[in-house]
C-alpha cells in the first residue's frame, strides 16, 4: 500500500522511524532513533525530532521545532524515557519538548488540540491535557501538569511541579510558583488571582446555573478569609453536584504547592 508520504530530499531520516500515511517532512529536517508519526502529520523545515517519540495524526509541526531531546536534568543518565504526543496538535517555530526522567514519569505526555507557539518549550516529564494553548515564549519547567482548555498567555514562567486547572487562565509576563485552581485569572511576579475566567465560561458556553455555583465557589476559597482546608469542608457542605464543582474541590484536595492568592 503506498503511504503518499512527502518527504523533501534533503531529510534526513533513519530506518528506524516510523511514519504514517501521508506524512510530509520538509528541507533539512532530521528524524532519527525511535520515532513514530502518525497519519496525515505535517513537519516543516529545519527540524529535529529523535528520542522514543510518538507523535499522532494531524499535527502540524512548523519549522525548527525540537522534540525528543534530553531532559535538562543534572540527574539523568540516558536512561530510555518518552515522549507521547496526541492528534490535531499545532506546534509552532522554535518550540522545544523534552523527554522524561527517570526519577520522575519517565514520559512527557500532551494530549489532543492543543497549541504551541514559537519559542514555547516542555520541559521533561509535564502531563498536558487537551485544547490548551501556551503563547509565545512560555516556559514549563519539570513535571507541570496542565488541566484542559487553560490558556497561558505570551512570556509567562512556570515552576516545576505547578498545577494549572481546567479553563484558568494565566495572564501575561507572570511568574507561576504556585496552583492555578480552575476556571481562575491569575497576573503578576508572582502571580496572585485576579478573579474569574469569565471569557472562558463564555467561550465554552458554560450554564449560567453553573457559573453561579463557581462564582460562589470561588467567594468561598477567596473572599471568606477561610484556609483551604475550611474552605474545602464548607464547599463539600454547601455546593451542587456539578462536575465543574467536583473539578474545583478535588484539585484544591491534590494541590502540593499551594494555591495562588
Amino acid at each position: 500500500m503506498l503511504s503518499n508520504n512527502k518527504i523533501d530530499h534533503t531529510a534526513i531520516i533513519s530506518d528506524s522511524v516510523k511514519l504514517g500515511n501521508d506524512v510530509e517532512v520538509g528541507p533539512y529536517t532530521i528524524i532519527t532513533e525511535e520515532v513514530e508519526i502518525g497519519d496525515n502529520t505535517k513537519i516543516g523545515a529545519y527540524c529535529h525530532l529523535q528520542g522514543w517519540t510518538k507523535i499522532g495524526e494531524n499535527n502540524l509541526i512548523d519549522n525548527h521545532v525540537t522534540i525528543g531531546f534530553p531532559p535538562q536534568n543534572i540527574g539523568y543518565d540516558g536512561s530510555k524515557t518518552f515522549i507521547n504526543i496526541g492528534d490535531n496538535n499545532k506546534i509552532g517555530e522554535y518550540a522545544t519538548i523534552h523527554r522524561g526522567t527517570t526519577e520522575g514519569r519517565g514520559e512527557t505526555k500532551i494530549g489532543d488540540n492543543n497549541t504551541f507557539k514559537l519559542y514555547s518549550h516542555v520541559a521533561h516529564d509535564c502531563y498536558l491535557g487537551n485544547n490548551i494553548i501556551l503563547d509565545n515564549y512560555v516556559n514549563l519547567a519539570g513535571h507541570v501538569v496542565i488541566y484542559n482548555d487553560a490558556y497561558i498567555e505570551r512570556m509567562v514562567g512556570v515552576h516545576q511541579f505547578v498545577k494549572i486547572g481546567n479553563l484558568s487562565l494565566i495572564e501575561a509576563h507572570s511568574k507561576l510558583i504556585k496552583d492555578v485552581p480552575p476556571y481562575i485569572v491569575v497576573n503578576g511576579h508572582p502571580a496572585q488571582v485576579a478573579g474569574i475566567n469569565e471569557v472562558g465560561l463564555n467561550d465554552k458556553n458554560v450554564d449560567t446555573d453553573v457559573r453561579e455555583e463557581i462564582r460562589k465557589a470561588y467567594n468561598i476559597l477567596y473572599e471568606s478569609n477561610l484556609n483551604i482546608s475550611q474552605a474545602i469542608e464548607k464547599l463539600e457542605k454547601v455546593s451542587k453536584n456539578y462536575e465543574q464543582i467536583k473539578n474545583f474541590i478535588n484539585f484544591l484536595k491534590n494541590s502540593n504547592r499551594g494555591i495562588c492568592r
